[in-house]
């Protein structure tokens, strides 16, 4: 398993700490101290996880986590703010950030975040690698296929964020099943995002946009007024 982790953050003391407690966690660890060593790093490291602080010299961390997002990649991203306002953490989670951290935080609070998260990445990597996920699910024009993460409707290839993916995976697996905002934020971004329910509402917002004939009249994810969501197709297993 990959258990490398990239430290982008521009204080010295805090890029040191937050290595050391990676390192003690047997991680590997690549560290930098601007947005751009972090990008080249990216690209030299392909890390599990990043640990971004949002507040950089020379680039803003929410687009360095934008462009982590678009490689389609399953790395984890940890995301530090000297701030704690609710739009700045909403924004996070919704460029793909599965996590973040105010400083100043606890050094135990830092470590479970990224064991956390180095189990998800473990885990699903483990799946895909191993083929235990090679079952496509059909659901009327959509083919999800979770080994390859790809989405068709009919011939046309439908792109996806890692994020977006993520949630209609959860959906397809569990056809008919109502899915509250807070359970879906557990599921699928993870865990301590209470009181964000709204993100759960843009991304879905987004995948309609991409899945549905008809965003406006949507014939896959359904909304449960006062609940929450559902999948509304029965799919079918196809090897």
């Amino acid at each position: 398993m990959n258990r490398h982790v990239l430290v982008i953050e521009d204080d010295p003391d805090l890029r040191r700490l937050v290595g050391l407690h990676a390192a003690d966690l047997g991680c590997e660890v690549t560290a930098a101290g601007t947005g751009q060593e972090g990008l080249e790093a990216l690209d030299d490291t392909q890390p599990a996880i990043v640990v971004l602080d949002l507040m950089l010299p020379d680039m803003d961390g929410l687009e360095i986590c934008r462009r982590i997002r678009e490689r389609d990649t399953w790395t984890g991203v940890l995301m530090l703010t000297a701030r704690s306002t609710e739009a700045e953490r909403v924004l996070g989670l919704e460029l793909g950030a599965d996590d973040y951290l105010t400083k100043p935080f606890s050094v135990l609070e830092l470590r479970a975040r990224i064991k956390a998260l180095l189990r998800r990445t473990d885990a699903l990597r483990e799946r895909t690698g191993q083929g235990l996920e090679t079952e496509s699910i059909r659901a009327g024009e959509l083919t999800i296929d979770p080994g390859r993460r790809t989405v068709m409707r009919g011939a046309d290839e439908i792109r996806l964020t890692a994020r977006e993916f993520d949630l209609l995976l959860a959906f397809a697996r569990h056809p008919g099943r109502v899915f509250t905002r807070t359970q879906l934020l557990d599921s699928v971004w993870g865990y301590g995002h209470e009181g964000y329910e709204h993100t759960v509402n843009s991304h879905i917002s987004r995948l309609r946009g991409k899945i549905e004939r008809d965003p406006r009249k949507p014939q896959f994810i359904l909304t449960i007024w006062g609940v929450g969501y559902k999948f509304t197709e029965e799919p079918r297993r196809t090897p």
